[in-house]
């Protein structure tokens, strides 16, 4: 039980101990007001919500850099992740006590934040400064989320987001003007339906020309521009096993002929042999490769991915089907993210209303 007393100053003293053992006191001005304070704390203690009144005075900055050193991410989360905190959000919390950060003082901050960042931006912002804060009130540092109730801006889909190529595009316009060491890749990409990383780290181990099919089994991961090889998938769905159309054994098969394989039977390299980089295939091949074939530049390497799905969906390919050589573990998935509407879609859907007729009107 706690207790008050009187100081030689005249003041009161309200005293008690933390769930640690620690004799803890507090001063007040009046008796009144240090009983009023320790029934807070004891109500506290038995509901195993107290909080130590100075707990707080943490600056957001070093608590945030604890939290992100503990945490077990990918390289690449890791990475991102410690970008969006030091460039977004510890310039505008890191200053500030934990205690002293409140929930309209974060909303302010995430709608101005929306006048200059995209809202998949502003979201991971929150997400990093909500999970500080989280986990600060776990450690009892502060009593709750100031996060809380926080309304973020919404997802609105742009014109150029998920943009598909036709099956023509590609093979008359886009794959005849790629560079010949990178036909294949493009022709990988867009006729398995492979994430970059996984193009990039396809080794020669996981193909088999003669069964038509290869396998998912490893990706390559790029971390502040240097590649190394994470021997397993996105997720666990990831690893699979997918069929290589006919133009896709033809193109791996002529690149093997033509092209030296990389480090540790890598099949994509760039000439120096070492392994792509995302940014530079994007900007030295890609994109002059899209101007060539006279395509939108804003036709994504990850879009033939989408376009990937979208044609099977089209072709009539079961969801779950086409889900799992994605590698996708829901098939909402699938149908959210990577199919859209088509012309070939859109002449199925009436014709299943063909045969009706409306009666003709009385006379």
């Amino acid at each position: 039980m706690g207790f008050v007393r009187k100081t030689p100053a005249g003041r009161h003293r309200a005293c008690w101990r933390d769930p640690a053992g620690q004799q803890r006191s507090k001063t007040f001005r009046t008796k009144r007001e240090a009983n009023a304070f320790l029934a807070e704390v004891e109500s506290a203690l038995n509901r195993g919500t107290y909080v130590a009144p100075d707990a707080g005075r943490l600056r957001f900055a070093d608590y945030a850099q604890r939290w992100l050193s503990n945490r077990n991410d990918e390289k690449a989360t890791t990475a991102r992740d410690a970008s969006i905190m030091r460039n977004h959000v510890v310039p505008r919390w890191g200053a500030v006590p934990l205690a002293k950060i409140e929930h309209s003082a974060v909303q302010e901050w995430v709608t101005k934040l929306g006048d200059r960042l995209s809202p998949a931006t502003v979201r991971e912002c929150y997400r990093l400064t909500s999970g500080v804060l989280r986990s600060a009130v776990r450690d009892r540092l502060i009593g709750f989320n100031p996060c809380e109730g926080v309304r973020l801006p919404p997802r609105r889909r742009m014109d150029t987001d998920e943009l598909v190529i036709s099956r023509g595009d590609l093979f008359d316009r886009l794959l005849p003007v790629v560079p010949d060491r990178y036909r294949a890749l493009v022709a990988v990409a867009a006729g398995t339906g492979l994430r970059w990383g996984e193009c990039a780290g396809l080794r020669w181990d996981a193909v088999d020309l003669a069964g038509n099919v290869l396998r998912v089994v490893r990706v390559a991961e790029e971390v502040s521009g240097h590649v190394t090889l994470k021997p397993y998938p996105k997720s666990r769905a990831g690893r699979r096993t997918v069929p290589l159309p006919p133009f896709v054994v033809q193109a791996l098969t002529d690149h093997r002929q033509s092209f030296e394989t990389g480090a540790d039977g890598l099949i994509f390299v760039a000439r120096t042999g070492e392994p792509l980089k995302r940014g530079t295939f994007r900007a030295r091949i890609w994109k002059p490769s899209l101007q060539r074939a006279g395509l939108p530049l804003a036709l994504r390497f990850h879009d033939l991915r989408h376009s990937y799905a979208t044609w099977l969906v089209s072709d009539g390919v079961p969801i779950n089907d086409v889900a799992k050589v994605m590698g996708h573990e829901q098939t909402s998935t699938t149908l959210d993210r990577y199919t859209h509407s088509t012309r070939d879609r859109d002449r199925r859907v009436l014709a299943s209303f063909a045969a009706f007729s409306l009666p003709p009107p009385e006379q």
